[in-house]
């Protein structure tokens, strides 16, 4: 390939080793030259010019090309920061550093507090706390963002935004001395969770941890919060509320202001959870956790694979121990729902089947070693072999919202319209607040 400009980078002693069919002019000096004239008087100064004519020609126009790209054509933009803000500084530093090893604010902000604790090493700390919650059931993505987050929630820091300014000596210094309680509630927080049967791809809202760690922190209260009978009702709460936060996207656009308004209301309560008084502080605002018909309508969208499917289901399973590992089942399996396998079975209308196969109307939660048994069996032949007699059969299909129609496969419309009923009126009394 032809090369029209030799740019090298090199040490100033190569620099110097010029010679007949060599020059070598550092680029940067260019900036230098102030004056249109300048570039010629260098030539001269430098000789260039007493070169053979196609030497001293290629000299002259590669020099001046150079000064009028820079000085004069202005296709290099830049503007001048005169702030001091550290926040400013940071972001600078990230974008100019893109290039090198990849850092991101947390990275920083993390490098800032290592600094600043005065017992412990913040790196060390952080990042095995992180280590230790997303190591947690089946497995969590938590991430340095979401610590150095909860840190500023769980330590009554007034400001919570994410920016270098909140995480001052004194800020940090606060959340060393609290260390231990917060790194403690965040574990027991994610434990409950996991305990609900969420893990990295059905917890959509990493912050929804945040209140419930800060309400642990509270309340004092111990790790057998997990498992005791006396926190039962307790627990239940948690759940509920924690899936209409994920169904309602509350932690999704201006967390911040939904972190601490949950944690004033946490903070005036005596009691248990405050589900109820967080339903009321959040009323009227766009984070509103009371739904709406329509809303109710389009929980019935949420898909197989999709992080909201669980908790849409989980919701209408309150009685169930998500400690046992639960599957999201295809009532109908998902196996049958091919075109040619329809059309073999005489089914040349489609489109209903196709369209609803996946959706939440055919899923329900069975545990693991059930669900695997029931594998691709088409669901009146499993139901039937399953649960020959007739009171424990009811039991299950009360509990899953079984319609009691014809379940054969021929039947899947009406099978989904009237679970669909069933479905909706329950959702309708629990989120009837």
């Amino acid at each position: 390939m032809d090369m029209e400009y030799d740019f090298r980078f090199l040490t100033s002693k190569e620099a110097q080793r010029n010679d007949d069919d060599h020059y070598w002019f550092r680029v940067g000096e260019i900036l230098n030259f102030e004056k249109i004239h300048e570039p010629n008087k260098y030539l001269i100064e430098n000789q260039l010019m007493q070169k053979e004519d196609e030497k001293a020609n290629f000299a002259n126009e590669t020099l001046f090309k150079l000064f009028s790209t820079i000085k004069n054509n202005n296709i290099i933009n830049y503007y001048l920061e005169k702030g001091t803000e550290l926040d400013k500084v940071l972001n600078i530093f990230i974008r100019v550093n893109s290039g090198g090893t990849p850092l991101n604010y947390s990275d920083l902000l993390l490098s800032i507090a290592a600094t600043q604790w005065k017992e412990k090493d913040a790196r060390e700390e952080i990042m095995d706390l992180l280590d230790d919650i997303n190591h947690v059931g089946q497995g969590f993505n938590f991430n340095k963002d979401f610590l150095l987050k909860s840190c500023l929630v769980l330590t009554d820091i007034t400001n919570i935004a994410f920016k270098v300014d909140n995480f001052k000596k004194e800020n940090m210094l606060q959340i060393e001395e609290n260390w231990d309680n917060i790194s403690s509630a965040l574990k027991m927080a994610v434990e409950l969770f996991s305990n609900y049967g969420f893990n990295r791809i059905t917890l959509a809202a990493n912050n929804s941890v945040i209140p419930v760690a800060y309400y642990l922190i509270q309340k004092d209260l111990p790790n057998k919060f997990l498992d005791s009978p006396k926190y039962m009702e307790d627990r239940k709460k948690i759940n509920k509320w924690l899936d209409i936060c994920l169904l309602k996207h509350t932690f999704g656009g201006q967390a911040d202001s939904v972190l601490r308004s949950m944690r004033e209301v946490i903070q005036d309560n005596n009691k248990d959870f405050p589900f109820k008084d967080i339903i009321k502080k959040l009323k009227g605002s766009n984070k509103s956790l009371i739904f709406d018909p329509d809303e109710i309508d389009n929980l019935f969208c949420h898909r197989y694979g999709g992080s909201y499917a669980f908790p849409t289901l989980a919701l209408i399973y309150p009685t169930l121990d998500f400690k046992n590992k639960f599957h999201l089942d295809h009532i109908f399996p998902k196996s049958l729902f091919t075109r040619s396998k329809l059309i073999k079975r005489g089914i040349y209308n489609d489109e209903f089947y196709l369209e609803h196969f996946n959706l939440i109307s055919n899923l329900q939660l069975l545990e693991g070693p059930i669900n695997e048994e029931k594998s691709n069996t088409e669901f009146d032949t499993w139901i039937e072999n399953t649960y020959p007699e007739e009171s424990q059969r009811k039991v299950f299909m009360e509990r899953n919202f079984i319609p009691d129609i014809d379940l054969s496969f021929d039947n899947f419309e009406e099978f989904i319209l009237k679970r669909k009923e069933l479905m909706k009126n329950k959702y309708e009394s629990i989120l009837r607040f």
